[in-house]
């Protein structure tokens, strides 16, 4: 019986099949990688709030210094409406001044790459216009421009140039001259290599440059608010401001926050469709 028992081959796994692990399911790794990143966030909210609460509720500073959680949250259910027609007046004025500083930026790096010449005469005055404080200079665009939307849209346009401008620079150059090589023997005209190339290798920087752009252009938009405006988040900053109705201006603070998160969240949508080939987005899982 036991030379038997020697004598039967062991047996193998089918051919072409996978041996089996012990590793969990590729689709339950994503899952967990997923609610993690979930979770940490909502636990620090949850924190955040937590120290929140106890800090007014104990007294510790008072009402007109930092309100209370409830209080602010009375600020948002007793004006629901005029919180919502500002908001909408700094989400457009966001937005064109995001659109129309992402459009510029792009076609400005992109001139700057193909034209040395361009870039030597231009890139100081981009850098010389970044570094003057848009506070400073927003009641220049007022005077200029009245005080419509048109103002508070530049702001957010200079807000949000700036950093496109490089990271498009950035991106276009970080191709493999081999590769551009390779597409100029092969008889590959310019324009075929930026879109097939060029353009392609930029997007992973370009996309993180807009990310940075969407947060500051409603910075720029609220700082053009200030200067002069009769609506907006900014003016609704302000009129707390002066009331001391710090639960409102808590308030527009926060949506001023969502948006700019919402902003954010568009572009890393926008990233995970246009690059899923990239190293960070396979990373993520």
């Amino acid at each position: 019986m036991t030379q038997q028992t020697e004598n039967v081959p062991a047996r193998t796994a089918p051919r072409g099949s996978d041996p089996p692990t012990n590793h969990p399911p590729r689709q339950r790794t994503r899952r967990a990688t997923r609610m993690s990143a979930a979770v940490h966030p909502a636990v620090f909210l949850a924190l955040l709030l937590a120290t929140w609460f106890l800090v007014t509720g104990a007294g510790m500073v008072q009402p007109y210094i930092i309100p209370s959680p409830a209080d602010t949250w009375a600020a948002f259910v007793d004006h629901p409406a005029y919180l919502w027609s500002h908001t909408l007046v700094t989400t457009g004025e966001t937005v064109a001044g995001f659109v129309i500083a992402a459009v510029v930026g792009v076609l400005v790096a992109v001139l700057m790459v193909y034209s040395p010449a361009l870039e030597k005469t231009f890139y100081p005055l981009i850098l010389f216009a970044q570094v003057i404080p848009k506070i400073a200079i927003a009641p220049l665009f007022v005077v200029w421009l009245g005080f419509g939307a048109s103002p508070k849209i530049l702001v957010a346009v200079l807000m949000a140039f700036f950093p496109v401008v490089i990271s498009g620079i950035s991106g276009l150059r970080s191709v493999d001259p081999e590769l551009l090589e390779l597409t100029s023997t092969m008889g590959a005209s310019r324009l075929r290599t930026f879109w097939k190339v060029r353009f392609p290798a930029a997007l992973p920087e370009l996309l993180s440059g807009l990310k940075v752009a969407a947060t500051l252009a409603v910075t720029g938009a609220v700082v053009g608010e200030f200067v002069g405006a009769n609506s907006g988040l900014g003016y609704v900053i302000l009129q707390a401001n002066g009331n001391v109705d710090t639960a409102m201006l808590f308030a527009a603070l926060i949506i001023m926050s969502a948006l700019g998160v919402l902003l954010f969240a568009v572009i890393q949508v926008a990233e995970a469709l246009l690059i899923p080939w990239h190293a960070s987005r396979r990373n993520r899982g």
